[in-house]
Order: C-alpha cells, then structure tokens, then sequence
C-alpha cells in the first residue's frame, strides 16, 4: 500500500496532536505515513523526505511544527504537491508557530489550520484527494453529512432541558 499522505512532525511529542489526523485519513481508508523529521536536526533526511515524497505517490503532506515552526514551509520549498501546515502549541499558545507557518514568501504557499488543527488538516487532505477520486468524495461528503446530524441531534438534547425561564 502506497501512502497518499505523508504526516510528518518535528518531534513525537506532537504525536497527541497529529494523532486527530491520522485518525480521520484512517476513517476514510486513505493510506498514510508518519514520521519525525527536523527541520533543524535533520535537515538532510527532511530534503530527502521532500524530493522523493511525490515519486513515491504522496499527494499531499501535512507538516506540524511548534515555535519557530519551519519544517512545513521547508518541505513546500522543495516540492509541488500541496502542504498543509499544523501550528502546535509548543510556546506562546501556539501563536509563534502560526505566525511562522502562514507568513511564506511568495510562490511556496502553506496551507494552514488553526493551532493543533490537525483534525481539520486531515479533512483538507481528504478534500485534496477527493477532487480526482468520486469514491473518496462520496466519503467525505458522508462525513460533511455527520456534522450536520450532530447539531440536529444536540438540538433534540438542548430542547430537553428545561429553565423556569427557558422559552424554547
């Protein structure tokens, strides 16, 4: 089995986070990879990682990355395949990492989710994929479908509770 995504994070000490990542790509049966790469400590095997991560059929990489937060905007500097860069939370409640993963120069964009986000990074994959495979957009859709009933049903459950003053 191929990955089509490629998670990838500074430290396994993101794991917790990222996990909300592989967890949905699992859901949706799509084929992914996770691994530790450093921008700073192991910079040689992220450029490997990069330039072969496209010959290898990953379609999209999802790089997470805390305080200084280069390791997503370094590998969108070596490769044409969309990155989806994830802020974690490491220091100054995460807002150094997504200050440094959104501000790319221009012509190596980084697509970005919120702080610890990785949920949401697992769903723009998804999506990514998606447009070029009507089965996995089917899924997704189902997923889209989901949220809705969620909030259907939390309103069944609001309407239960009961306030002298409650009117609805």
């Amino acid at each position: 089995m191929q990955p089509k995504v490629s998670i990838i994070m500074g430290s396994t000490s993101d794991l917790p986070v990222m996990k909300k990542a592989a967890d949905f790509l699992n859901d949706l049966e799509i084929p992914f990879e996770i691994n530790a790469l450093s921008a700073h400590r192991t910079p040689a095997q992220v450029e490997e990682f990069a330039k072969n991560a496209e010959d290898r059929g990953v379609k999209v990489i999802i790089a997470a990355a805390g305080m200084a937060a280069h390791l997503p905007g370094v590998i969108a500097s070596m490769v044409k395949i969309p990155v989806i860069g994830v802020p974690i939370n490491a220091s100054l409640d995460g807002l150094d990492a997504l200050l440094a993963i959104v501000q790319m120069p221009p012509g190596i964009p980084v697509a970005t989710v919120g702080i610890n986000g990785a949920q949401n990074a697992g769903i723009l994959a998804a999506q990514i994929i998606a447009t070029g495979d009507a089965a996995l957009a089917e899924k997704v859709a189902a997923f889209k479908d989901s949220l809705k009933d969620k909030i259907v049903k939390a309103n069944q459950d609001l309407a239960e509770v009961k306030y002298k003053f409650k009117t609805n």
